[in-house]
């Protein structure tokens, strides 16, 4: 007699093509943030996951708070698939929106290719796979027809990049969830139990324009910001002595990931604009991280030394983004154990609990008090899938794997004693 488990791996093999194919589909609709105009992904999405029987409610974020957050479009999507009542709601969510895909690409990157057993293409990996994986775990649950507790929900949303405001918050917000248990898209090979914060700051330095020929009439911006540089950068020495108790997070780093600035070669740069991403560890105060940027940005313009007769230099800061670190609420451990226990029968190893230093949408719902856990289709580790870089792609075996332990994880938790 085959179990319930079993049965559940019957079905992901026998409609596995089809679940490459809807991953296909969603990788074919590009969806760079910026620009971020994501709504057309999300009715492509909506109208398939109908094609499966599956209703999504589009719930589109007025124009003025998408374009608030630096957006153009945003539709996230509802499914809600209820069993009975008495049992725990589970969502799943998984974001559509990514990065522009660069240069240095060999595979087209809207393509979906197949090659070699991988699937190549922007979002292949983080996380358009896991709206496959999603999708495909709730549909297999279905197919026992075993009596159900509970309900699941599947959470499409488009504001990942830009820190998760007009996304999972915006729903939670508008009182459009509130599940019991959640899983976001994640990697196979570890379940994360927490990550990192982010603080990404703005600093605009006022110089004074003039004449390349005639240099000390003026005060040099990008040499005013290059002081305040080098004194951000010495942070991260000190940064190194600061370390996390939570496995898998390390410490504190700070980069400067763009710089603007200059009017022509000729010029003396009158204004420059550098771009900050501090990462926090879970035990670090935000408040406390930001003003402490703050100190050191004015100390460093303060002590920047203008030519004789030349403008001290005027410097501006302001908040870009918050991301608070995930803290791991203690109510998850059914979440923790079951993907452990089917990841380690699925893949044939141990699935280590850690966290990460990266930051995401799941903090939202952990913040509002709703235990949440990291997992889905992946490798080992960001490099392996080049996320974020050329070639983005995921190997199919883990899009395969991983969703019967999703699936699995459901049917423990909704499922029939």
């Amino acid at each position: 007699m085959t179990t319930p488990q079993q049965q559940l791996d019957a079905w992901i093999d026998a409609h596995f093509d089809e679940e490459v194919k809807f991953l296909q589909e969603l990788i074919r609709v590009p969806t760079d943030t910026p620009p971020g105009n994501n709504a057309p992904h999300a009715e492509r999405t909506a109208d398939l996951l109908a094609g499966m029987g599956l209703t999504a409610e589009r719930h589109a974020v007025p124009e003025a708070e998408v374009k608030a957050a630096g957006l153009e479009s945003v539709t996230n999507l509802i499914v809600r698939r209820r069993y009975s009542d008495g049992g725990k709601t589970i969502a799943l969510n998984a974001h559509g929106d990514v990065v522009p895909p660069g240069e240095g690409w060999t595979h087209d990157p809207y393509g979906g290719e197949i090659e070699g057993g991988k699937i190549y293409g922007r979002a292949s990996a983080v996380s358009k796979c896991d709206i496959a994986s999603f999708t495909y775990a709730i549909r297999a649950l279905e197919s026992l027809g075993a009596p159900l507790k509970g309900g699941v929900e599947l959470h499409v949303t488009y504001d990942e990049e830009f820190g998760g405001e007009v996304g999972p918050a915006w729903l939670l917000d508008k009182g459009l969830t509130k599940p019991d248990l959640m899983i976001a898209a994640g990697f196979s090979y570890q379940v994360v139990v927490a990550h990192n914060g982010c603080l990404q700051l703005e600093v605009t330095v006022h110089g004074d324009m003039a004449h390349a020929a005639i240099p000390d009439s003026g005060t040099d911006a990008l040499q005013g910001a290059t002081h305040i540089l080098n004194a951000l950068y010495r942070l991260n020495a000190d940064y190194l002595k600061v370390r996390s108790n939570v496995e898998g997070i390390t410490h504190p780093y700070l980069n400067v990931g763009l710089i603007q600035g200059g009017t022509n070669t000729n010029v003396i740069p009158g204004k420059v604009i550098l771009k900050l991403d501090r990462r926090m560890i879970p035990e670090e105060d935000p408040a406390e991280v930001e003003a402490s940027l703050r100190r050191t940005i004015e100390q460093a313009a303060a002590s920047f030394n203008p030519p004789r007769g030349g403008k001290v230099i005027r410097v501006e800061v302001k908040r870009m983004l918050l991301c608070r670190a995930m803290k791991p609420l203690a109510s998850n451990a059914p979440l923790v154990q079951a993907i452990q226990k089917h990841g380690q029968e699925v893949f044939g190893q141990a699935i280590p609990a850690l966290g990460t230093p990266l930051y995401t949408d799941v903090r939202l719902y952990v913040e509002r008090g709703i235990p949440g856990v990291i997992y889905g289709a992946g490798p080992r580790t960001v490099r392996e899938s080049n996320a974020k870089r050329a070639d983005e792609h995921l190997v199919l075996d883990d899009l395969r794997r991983a969703t019967k332990v999703v699936a699995r994880t459901l049917l423990d938790l909704l499922g029939p004693a």
